[in-house]
């Protein structure tokens, strides 16, 4: 049995939290980026991780290649061994970077957005958020102590005083 690619678990956690397929949110993500940006970077991100996936299998074929059972590399394909390993273990790190930002985007989607509530509720909710950071009216606005006296500082070149 393979195992799961960083690509296929950053599509099934993309899909789970937002509950559709792939596709379709890649069609959201670009119809209509306003409504849902956790959802385009999410995509965004997804895209990055399928270029990096292509890179890896590019990288593990050569370096497979060049060092297959029974094969003797010559001098000059060392390099190009240290090379291709070397850019393996670099693409490996960019797609575990890429899995770990999808996985906080997908954390954040769940604290953002409670399952219980609705989109109307998320929006009232926000517009009272707001309200309580408006700014207030005069009649509102409790007293503040004034400005704190300013201690009277000799003039310059005076020296001190006798």
């Amino acid at each position: 049995m393979p195992t799961a690619t960083m690509l296929d678990q950053a599509t099934s956690m993309i899909e789970k939290a937002w509950g559709q397929p792939v596709e379709i949110l890649e069609a959201l993500a670009v119809r209509r980026p306003i409504e849902d940006p956790l959802l385009r970077s999410a995509m965004s991100a997804h895209a990055g991780l399928a270029t990096t996936e292509h890179s890896v299998s590019a990288h593990q074929k050569r370096l497979h290649a060049l060092t297959r059972p029974g094969y003797v590399p010559t001098f000059y394909e060392l390099p190009q061994i240290t090379s291709s390993a070397a850019d393996l273990r670099l693409a490996h790190a960019e797609g575990r970077t890429q899995l770990q930002a999808i996985r906080r985007l997908v954390e954040a989607r769940e604290g953002v957005t409670p399952p219980h509530q609705s989109p109307a509720a998320r929006q009232a909710q926000a517009a009272v958020a707001r309200s309580e950071h408006a700014p207030q009216s005069p009649a509102q606005v409790p007293e503040q102590p004034g400005p704190a006296p300013v201690a009277e500082l000799p003039a310059p070149g005076a020296g001190p005083r006798r």
